[in-house]
Order: C-alpha cells, then structure tokens, then sequence
C-alpha cells in the first residue's frame, strides 16, 4: 500500500491546551503508514522540541509568520497586502462588533484577520498534494484556499456557546470542509447551537493523551523549590492560560473565602498570558499576596500537578481541558467548574467534581473536598482504576483517509 501523505496546519507551539492536543495527535501516528508534514506559521514555543522526529516541518513563510505582528511592523518589513489584508479585516470586524453590540469579541477579529488576508497569502506546499488536510486552529482559512488535498477537514477546539463569532462569516469558512472534528460531545452541542446545519459533518475525535508520556515526564522534575510541602497547608494548583476562559482572575477571591474558613491553603498558578496583570491586581485587591502564588511558564507542569494537593480547574467555558485529563492520568483529586461542557469532562463524584462557578459556591465545594479526605481517597482510587490511554482514537482519522 502506498503511503498516505497527511498535512497538519496549526498556529505555533506555544505552551497551551491545543498544542498539548496536537503533540498527542502527532505521537500517535503509525509512521510506516503514514507521511505526516506539519505546517506551523510561526516556528515558535516551548513544545517546538517535543515534536516527534518522524514528523517532517515544513519551511516557515514570513507571510504566515507575519499574521502575529503588529500591522505597522508588518508594513516596516515590506509585507504590504498582508497588512491590507488585516487591517480591512479590523476594520469590518470592529464595525461588524459596533452594529451588533458585540464587546471583546476577539474571535471576530481573528476570523476577520485571516478572511481579508487570505487571498494575499502563497500556497502552503505547492509541490504536494495530500491525502488528507488538517486545519488544527481556527480561523480555517489557510487550508481550505491554500493546500492541495482529496480531503480536508478542520478542528473545534472551543466552547461556541460561550464566544462571540459572526456566525454568517463562520459558517462559510467550515462549510470549505469535508469534515468538522470535535474534541466533546459538549463541544459539539455548542457547535450546532450556532451552524445546525453543519451537524451531518461532525466526527468525535477525543484529545489524544499518552499516560505513559505523562507519569514519565512528571518524574523528569522536581516542584519542592516552587511548591514546598507545609505542615498543615493545603496545595491547589490551577494550570492554563492566563485569559478570560480560565477564570484566574476570580482565585484571589474563592482563595480567600476558604482561608476566611479556617482552612490554611496556598493556590499556585501556573500559566502565562494577557489576563497576567488582571489577576495580579485582583490578588492585590484581596491582600491574597501570601497565599496565591503565580508561578508562571512551565514547559513541563506535571511535576506540580503530582505534587499538588488538589488540582482546581475554576473555567468560565472550556472546550475539554487537556489538563483535567492529565491530572486524573496522575492520580490527584480534581475540581471544575459548572461550565457548559463540564459533564464532557469527567464523571461528577467518581473521577473528580464539579462545583458552581458562583466565588462563594465554588470555595463552599473546594472546602467540602479538603475537608472530605475520605472522598479525596475515592476519587484517586477512581483515577488510579480508570485507563485514560485513547490513542485508538487515531483511528477514527485514519478511517477519513481510507
């Protein structure tokens, strides 16, 4: 049998909950079967290291490169339709937002981006055509009018429930596909709330996570200088972005209620991003300088989630946290948030919690849980008991190509 050529298309590998899905897609694949490129627009981030060898990196383009500067930089470096490009798409996207009312719709203005740049933009790989195209992160402009392939499909990674997007704009760049992926049945759920009729092209294709990669880069490091283990202090510890999906902003505030509550806790926070000076100045605001810890970038996190006491996820929306699952691979009480597509991502009251997303409700469930060790005991045996190995999920991928 010949060899399938697969081309995967993302945005960089920066640290981040996608990027961690896509290094367990790319650890997956049965290379004797199986030519992967990977096209990246910007050859940037932590994770540029752990892509596997037998992965071929396709050449960075400075016009992809250049769609994460700003435009004036853009124009400096001679780029002039790229930087036409986006800043019409600024333009129609901040007077689409004013028309409808719409306030921090960054989605918008990505999508915007992309739609009015596209056409400015050269082929992704021009001497090949693929089996198989894979848009891995919104916007899904660039695959669609750029590569070569029998087949092209694109990933949904986000909670549409919860955004803000020109729904009209959107359902024209997804309908390009021959397949939409999602990652929950959650996710799925918000999807078609906003584009129903796209529901006959939706495939379930869970995030790919290796239990063996995690427990072994969990052991690579050691968290005692970060996260000291304290007579009498209860570790939490929350991983993610520092952005309005997470939630970070609101710990100071659930920190202190369970402090006011006689219980000794201290909330670490690793992650990095444009919330950083929000969160900052809401741990200020609550004199919680002592007791929330921002530890900031870490390639590796799972020497601090195995050493962590309880692992706390306090999302306003998600589309499945890579993090809830890796936690419970290692073994530690886990507590969400009620967001829309919680229930996609663990099973309440045996392999972790969900808890209001409401300040005082949330720190009232995280008391309960510090105060319950019998329960704490429970749910590590259920994570202990439970095989969270889904690398057959590759499957349901190579199936779209056969």
């Amino acid at each position: 049998m010949a060899m399938k050529k697969i081309l995967i298309a993302s945005d960089a590998m920066e640290i981040g909950g996608a990027e961690t899905a896509l290094l367990g897609l790319l650890n997956s694949f049965d290379y004797s079967k199986y030519s992967v490129d990977l096209f990246l627009n910007r050859h940037k981030g932590e994770f540029m290291p752990l892509i596997p060898r037998e992965i071929n990196i396709l050449p960075e383009k400075k016009e992809y490169a250049a769609l994460a500067a700003p435009i004036a930089g853009v124009i400096k470096t001679g780029r002039i339709s790229q930087a036409y490009g986006r800043a019409v798409g600024k333009f129609k996207a901040r007077r689409y937002c004013a028309k409808n009312n719409i306030g921090g719709a960054g989605a918008v203005y990505l999508e915007y981006s992309h739609k009015y740049t596209v056409k400015f933009m050269p082929e992704i790989n021009p001497e090949v055509k693929y089996d198989l195209a894979v848009s891995f992160m919104t916007p899904h402009y660039f695959v669609a009018r750029k590569a070569r392939a029998d087949k092209k499909i694109a990933w949904i990674h986000t909670d549409y429930s919860y955004i803000n997007v020109d729904a009209a704009s959107e359902l024209k760049m997804w309908s390009a596909y021959d397949n939409i992926i999602s990652i929950s049945e959650g996710v799925t759920k918000s999807f078609l709330s906003k584009f129903p009729t796209l529901g006959p092209k939706i495939i379930l294709i869970e995030n790919i996570i290796s239990p063996e990669l995690i427990n072994r880069r969990s052991e690579r490091s050691k968290a005692a200088d970060d996260m000291p283990a304290e007579e009498g202090v209860v570790r939490l510890l929350s991983v993610g972005r520092f952005s309005d999906a997470k939630n970070f902003d609101n710990i100071p505030f659930i920190c202190k209620i369970i402090r006011e509550n006689g219980i000794n806790v201290k909330w670490y926070l690793i992650g990095y991003g444009g919330d950083e000076g929000l969160i900052r100045r809401k741990i200020k605001e609550a004199g919680a300088e002592d007791y929330v810890i921002i530890l900031g970038k870490k390639e590796n996190p799972y020497p601090y989630i195995k050493a962590c006491d309880i692992y706390v996820q306090p999302s306003r929306y998600e589309g499945k946290a890579v993090t809830v699952r890796e936690t419970q691979i290692l073994a530690k009480p886990v507590v969400i948030t009620d967001f829309p597509t919680a229930k996609s991502q663990l099973n309440d009251g045996f392999d972790g919690i969900i808890v209001p997303l409401d300040n005082i409700k949330c720190a009232e469930g995280i008391i309960g849980l510090i105060k319950d060790k019998k329960k704490q005991e429970e749910l590590i045996n259920n994570c202990k008991r439970t095989n969270y190995d889904n690398k057959n999920e590759i499957e349901k991928l190579y199936a779209l190509i056969e």
